[in-house]
């Protein structure tokens, strides 16, 4: 049997993000092949064997890698536009720019959107792709490969619109599938790429997009769908006051209830923004443990409120962050919304009391890795977890004259990453990407905006 390879972080703080918030002013992290080994106070054990790698981590604080629950890559090549509009003028903006892409383009947005992520701390990533335009090519393949390439794990949550202009809804007609064609593509993905093992790079949810572009009976067979083939559900939900009004007019409800009637509350469901919830929304989402992918930068560029994430925390509803499609949330990184979820909930009713500079991490790590399901692998540095984990430079001009590392990190400006790793495998250093070439795609990324907008008639 081959020996195990063990390499020993040595001299960081280490915020472990466990259930007792343990944290080290001056300790070390043993990883053993693609698990964290591990984790205490002071040098390493002496006497380890198979070490091939020695970090002095001196200035350094360590933490889980960052967890992204909610993003739409292909938007990384629409990034700027429409940046004065509200949610729903802003879909029926960006809409029929969006039903030109295709393969090339959304490898490439993918390429972009992954690259700015890790090398900002996201060690897993996720994507909600919802666009499916006609003979476009294999949309699904391309970003599970640009994952694959860049290090991340990665959940593709396998999107569907069938709800078009012509039923009531904001997509123009020619930019969705059928409810036959969603959900058969939606199960040929899963087939295909979903891995359910422990310490999975690739897995697969089924995500109908919203309920203003999604029929009813997409909803309710892709529920269905999803615990046939025992992977997680996720959509958008609650996110503006335009769609409680939609919701109401539509199925006589608000969403939490509509979204109750379809089989889309439980603990293997997770949904983005929630921005509009009242208690008794929060009580149902906590009795079901449906999860929410809190998006702070988004919210706030479209103007859609200040979603109640201390009173969901309170109530025990899991809590993740997410970026967000890069069409809303320019500037693409995770690690940015540590700081803006403290900020933004600060100016809701509980102001000062919101979210302390520890809550926000946690939403970051371990709050991710509950919505997504992979709460016993990853989110906290504990022994027999995944050893996916951040290194973050504190002793710069940026950070150094605060004491406290964990407040420097969400509270100060964005800390350079010296090194991130992924199942041991560094995808990270000193800022760089390791396995793929950032300049190259910068040049692609804006050479498949400048052809997007030439297909679509922005340019």
């Amino acid at each position: 049997m081959a020996a195990t390879r063990r390499i020993v972080i040595e001299n960081c703080s280490i915020a472990t993000v466990d259930a007792d918030d343990t944290e080290y002013a001056g300790g070390y992290v043993v990883i053993a092949g693609d698990r964290i080994e591990a984790v205490g106070a002071g040098r390493a054990p002496e006497g380890l064997e198979d070490v091939v790698r020695r970090i002095d981590g001196t200035g350094h604080l360590v933490t889980p890698g960052l967890v992204n629950t909610h993003h739409h890559f292909y938007q990384w090549i629409t990034r700027g536009m429409a940046t004065d509009h509200n949610l729903f003028n802003w879909l029926v903006t960006l809409y029929p720019v969006w039903a030109r892409i295709d393969e090339r383009m959304t490898y490439a947005a993918a390429q972009g959107s992954l690259a700015m992520m890790a090398r900002g701390g996201v060690t897993t990533a996720m994507d909600h792709h919802y666009v499916f335009p006609k003979g476009s090519g294999d949309l699904s393949g391309s970003i599970i490969r640009a994952a694959r390439e860049t290090g991340v794990r990665f959940t593709l949550a396998r999107g569907s619109m069938d709800r078009s202009e012509k039923d009531g809804g904001l997509p123009p007609d020619f930019a969705v599938e059928t409810l036959e064609g969603a959900l058969a593509a939606t199960e040929a993905t899963v087939a295909e790429h979903h891995d359910a093992s422990f310490g999975a790079m690739t897995q697969v949810a089924v995500a109908p997009c919203s309920p203003f572009s999604v029929s009813t009976e997409l909803m309710r067979d892709g529920a269905e769908l999803a615990r046939r083939l025992g992977v997680r559900l996720h959509t958008h939900g609650s996110e503006t006051v335009e769609e409680e009004k939609f919701c109401h007019e539509l199925f006589g409800m608000g969403p939490t209830d509509y979204f109750e009637s379809t089989g889309w509350l439980g603990e293997d469901v997770w949904m983005a923004h929630c921005v509009h919830m009242n208690d008794s929304d929060i009580a149902a989402f906590a009795r079901t443990r449906t999860g929410v992918a809190h998006c702070p930068s988004s919210n706030a560029r479209l103007a859609a409120g200040i979603a109640r994430v201390p009173d969901m925390l309170a109530a025990g509803v899991p809590v993740g962050l997410g970026v967000d499609g890069t069409a809303s949330n320019e500037s693409g990184e995770l690690h940015t919304e540590l700081r803006n979820a403290l900020l933004v909930n600060r100016l809701g009713p509980h102001k000062e009391a919101a979210l302390s500079a520890r809550q926000a991490l946690r939403l970051g790590t371990y709050g991710g890795a509950q919505v997504l399901g992979r709460a016993a692998e990853l989110g906290s540095l504990e022994p027999g977890k995944l050893a996916d984990l951040v290194l973050w430079r504190m002793d710069t001009l940026a950070h150094a004259s605060m004491a406290d590392p964990v407040t420097a990190l969400v509270f100060g400006a964005a800390a350079p990453v010296t090194a991130s790793f992924v199942g041991g495998r560094q995808i990270v250093e000193n800022g760089r990407l390791l396995h793929v070439d950032e300049d190259a795609i910068a040049r692609s990324t804006r050479t498949e905006a400048r052809r997007l907008a030439e297909i679509a008639g922005q340019g």
